[in-house]
């Protein structure tokens, strides 16, 4: 029997293997997100505003000029028909963790499946994947669609079907922030004509394309054109330029969802150590690939987590930890690959050592990244779970849907409310003194502002109340 059997039968249960490891970690990515973030977390604000444009919760929040609505697609299927919070939670944990075996399986072939599973499991581990995953935010998603795009890009001249995955990735990325999709392509844009794959660049040029026609498209509907689009998401995100963020970056590693402005100390040392060793285990990684003839593999995903970290670590003026997750997935298969040179290569009595160090570094960054997830998930919490609070107090003073509402965080609680929300002034300024007047004659209005805040010049002469930690200012109640 063993004479008669296809060559190809030794192979089967090796790629079964590499196959159950990725799903393994998938799945436990998905456990880890359900377990530790919990499906009982509120909307954040950026997230209220892109489940809004779908949801029969509350009236559409204002679109800002850089936002792009792939997640509102993404949560669509959910968020469509049903109000339920923990609902859309697990629907998003599923689908991110069928997302990074895709992900992973885009570079069979080119990594040892092992290597493949630590990568998916480091890039896991980091509080700020397990953070975002199951939350309708763009970043991760654009994570995803790199590691598919770069991944199938290696595999495509040898493997023509590999083009579908280039296509898939390129046109997720795209969807979800254009400019992120071309920052991250351009060492695949770049190397498909120096050698002349004009059957990749297209598939990359037209999926990139395609995927942000809508973003164009709404350039010219409501912004008056795709110059003026991209002076506005400019001029929302302080005008981009050069800035050493560098540091904001690092300000942010202690579980600071948005830095902005970014001031205060550095974080604990403990806390941005794996920071700081990233870019060394890469190194290490790619003089690994290098002595071992296969240099391309690893170098072109460090190429495009470099390209995809620039805009944030030297352009913009503020910090958010979830920009640089295209970039820490794509560092994750170099440093993945220098870990096991480390447990690999040496011998006798320096591969105990070295074994034991390894194990020991990443017991402490596994317990470093489970405290400040934890640190975290409480803050925002309780942070969503007093805008709820804040909602039900608007409703015992009458403000119901229909209604509308102005001033201090307008957005998120509106809706937990289900008040539509305006602004005259600022990054989300869509409506006028005169239109707010105008519909407090007809609905109900409310404009909020923090404790010794001045409210808008409009709203002075109205009831005042106190609601949580705001002064909400309640326009008369309409005839």
């Amino acid at each position: 029997m063993r004479r008669h059997a296809p060559a190809s039968q030794p192979g089967v249960p090796r790629r079964e293997h590499g196959t159950r490891l990725l799903m393994a970690v998938a799945a436990l990515f998905t456990l880890a997100q359900l377990v530790l973030v919990r499906p009982g977390l509120g909307l954040g604000w950026d997230e209220t505003v892109y489940v809004s444009q779908v949801s029969p919760q509350s009236p559409a929040a204002f679109f800002s000029a850089p936002r792009s609505r792939g997640v509102t697609l993404l949560v669509a299927p959910v968020a469509s028909w049903s109000t339920s919070t923990p609902l859309l939670r697990v629907y998003l944990a599923v689908l991110s963790g069928v997302a990074l075996y895709l992900a992973l399986r885009a570079w069979r072939g080119l990594f040892p499946p092992r290597v493949l599973a630590a990568a998916g499991a480091l890039f896991a581990s980091l509080w700020i994947t397990l953070f975002y995953g199951p939350q309708a935010m763009p970043n991760l998603w654009v994570a995803f669609g790199a590691l598919i795009c770069v991944g199938c890009f290696l595999r495509a001249r040898a493997d023509r079907a590999a083009l579908w995955g280039v296509a898939g990735g390129a046109l997720l990325m795209a969807l979800m922030r254009p400019m992120d999709a071309v920052w991250v392509t351009v060492p695949l844009l770049v190397l498909a004509v120096a050698a002349r794959h004009w059957r990749t660049l297209l598939v990359l040029l037209g999926s990139l394309a395609a995927g942000a026609a809508e973003w164009v498209i709404e350039a010219y509907v409501g912004f008056g054109g795709l110059t003026e689009r991209l002076n506005e998401a400019s001029r929302v995100q302080g005008h981009l330029g050069w800035y050493f963020a560098v540091d904001d970056q690092m300000r942010s590693l202690g579980g600071r969802a948005l830095c902005r402005p970014c001031v205060g100390s550095l974080p604990h040392p403990a806390l941005a150590l794996w920071w700081f060793a990233l870019p060394v285990l890469a190194a290490l990684g790619l003089a690994v690939a290098i002595r071992a003839g296969r240099a391309a593999r690893t170098l072109v995903p460090l190429a495009c987590a470099t390209t995809a970290a620039v805009p944030y670590l030297f352009m913009i003026g503020y910090a958010a930890p979830r920009f640089l997750l295209p970039a820490y997935a794509l560092l994750a298969l170099a440093v993945a690959d220098a870990l096991r040179h480390l447990v690999t290569a040496p011998r006798g009595r320096w591969r105990t050592a070295s074994v034991a160090l390894v194990a020991i570094g990443l017991a402490g960054h596994l317990a470093v990244q489970y405290a400040v997830l934890a640190h975290t998930v409480g803050r925002n919490t309780a942070d969503r779970e007093a805008w709820t609070r804040t909602a039900a107090g608007l409703h015992r003073l009458g403000v119901r849907p229909p209604c509308l509402l102005t001033g201090h965080e307008a957005i998120p609680i509106g809706y937990y409310s289900g008040c539509a929300s305006a602004a005259t002034r600022g990054n989300n300024a869509n409506s006028t003194v005169a239109e707010i007047r105008g519909t407090a004659r007809r609905i109900p209005v409310a404009h909020l502002t923090v404790p010794g805040g001045i409210p808008a010049g409009y709203a002075r002469d109205w009831t005042r109340h106190r609601v949580e930690d705001l002064r909400v200012y309640v326009a008369p109640v309409p005839r």
